[in-house]
């Protein structure tokens, strides 16, 4: 393919959208980028969504590949485990790994998005627009139509493909499913759940006010509180609960007595915390989470879906950002084949990648279930000290089902998702069922643990067969 002279047109600024600028600005295509909200470096536009994220090895193969590495890590605060706080106010840190050298980071949406579209504009291949919305795009003509937020003038916009990273509402993923055009499946699944941000502020000295390298969880069985550190000295907080469910959820806390009695009776050391709950709880909105699936995403050669606009997830593997990012160093691959056309191109990403965000996907739901509820759990604990053990002992030869999606970025997530789930139940059935003493020898155990995984994944490939 001789494309490098065409240009690129992307919707949709973002996360995925500004890295994917870079990249394709580094490799020398010419590239436009329009984006409906306001340049985030000049204009705070938080408004209640999450200003920090989980940023591990998948999202940072992505940042090595487009050599500004050392800059992200700048911006990132290590999170070693989950620090877990029960009703009594008592805590424990459950490590994400038994290797030390593992662990998850948190960031800054704001300044990592900043940092890429800073990054993507030096390249002079590459310009970005701002407040211009899209509202449809002509997958055959390869036009998008667009609309000035300021003058409310509308204007189309052509190109030789069109590439949409504009989230879970993308317009381009609309405009492929109102076109008719041709087979297009798309699914929309909401939890029953939503999320609302809230804030701890840092001591007046800027300190923090709980430790600061652990992502914080108040699990209680069907809701939770979690909260992520800022480099201010601050966490996000942030509660899932019920829209309608239970004593309490999010339609009935509607006054400001309610929503500190629900806190007292279920996060009393959250609410010492958070002198300024009430007026971020009314300020701030409730938001749905959920799961969106669709295929194909693209339309012959000259339109495409990546990052949220193909596979949005909710956020309780701390994978969204990681897994958009990794769109973008697949895709680099497929470019680096140079097949003869984009049709190819595009064909041959989706064949590869799909497979893997479905089971990012199911596995963010999992994870949903096991941090309200299952980590509180005995049997679970137990489990999770095991794996720690295993891996502090045997780092070569076991990583657990979490390591495998989060540290280990050259597995696929599909493949990571058969393994773990393998491994988490095998451990599980061995525990049940009294076959393995947490104080016999490790190596007697992990030979067991192999053996029990080793016959579920047949098990398992004999009814995939079927």
């Amino acid at each position: 393919m001789k494309e490098k002279q065409q240009n690129i047109l992307i919707i949709g600024a973002g996360l995925c959208g500004s890295l994917l600028a870079l990249r394709l600005g580094q490799r020398g295509y010419n590239v436009a980028v329009y984006e409906m909200r306001p340049d985030l470096r000049k204009v705070d536009i938080s408004a209640g969504r999450s200003i920090n994220l989980a940023f591990s090895n998948r999202g940072n193969k992505a940042m090595k590949l487009v050599g500004i590495e050392d800059k992200v890590k700048a911006l990132c605060i290590p999170m070693n485990g989950r620090m877990i706080h029960d009703k009594k106010g008592n805590t424990y840190l459950s490590n994400y790994s038994g290797r030390k050298h593992e662990y998850i980071n948190s960031i800054s949406r704001g300044e990592l998005n900043g940092l890429l579209l800073t990054e993507a504009e030096k390249h002079k291949n590459v310009s970005i627009y701002f407040n211009k919305k899209c509202k449809s795009v002509d997958f055959k003509k390869t036009t998008a139509l667009f609309q000035d937020y300021k003058t409310k003038d509308e204007f189309v916009e052509d190109a030789d493909i069109i590439i949409a990273t504009d989230g879970a509402g993308s317009a381009m993923r609309k405009s492929y499913y109102l076109g008719k055009k041709f087979l297009f499946s798309f699914s929309q699944d909401y939890l029953t759940h939503g999320y609302k941000e809230l804030t701890i502020l840092p001591k007046k000295n800027g300190d923090y006010k709980i430790y600061k390298n652990a992502l914080h969880i108040w699990p209680r069985g069907s809701f939770m509180l979690i909260a992520l550190p800022n480099l201010d000295g601050s966490f996000t907080v942030t509660l899932f609960l019920s829209y309608d469910e239970g004593e309490y959820n999010f339609n009935n806390l509607t006054t400001e007595k309610k929503v500190l009695e629900f806190f007292l009776k279920e996060f009393p050391d959250a609410l010492t915390l958070m002198p300024n709950l009430v007026n971020y709880f009314f300020k701030n909105p409730t938001s749905p989470l959920g799961t969106v699936k669709c295929y194909p995403w693209h339309y012959k050669g000259n339109t495409l879906l990546m990052g949220d606009a193909a596979h949005a997830i909710v956020p309780f593997y701390g994978q969204g950002m990681n897994a958009s990012f990794e769109d973008v160093v697949e895709f680099d691959k497929v470019l680096d084949k140079n097949l003869e056309s984009w049709e190819a191109t595009f064909n041959t990403y989706e064949k590869t990648r799909k497979k893997d965000t479905d089971a990012i996907a199911d596995l963010a739901i999992d994870n949903f279930h096991e941090m309200k509820d299952h980590v509180a759990k005995t049997v679970f604990q137990e489990k999770r000290k095991l794996e720690m053990a295993l891996e502090e002992n045997f780092p070569n030869e076991y990583s657990s089902k979490y390591a495998l999606v989060t540290f280990n970025e050259d597995i696929g997530y599909r493949e990571a998702m058969l393994k773990g789930r393998a491994q988490d139940k095998a451990i599980l059935n061995l525990l049940s069922d009294g076959k393995i003493d947490l104080k016999e020898d490790l190596k007697i155990i992990l030979k067991k643990v192999k053996q029990e995984t080793e016959a579920i994944l047949e098990d398992d490939r004999i009814v995939r067969l079927k």
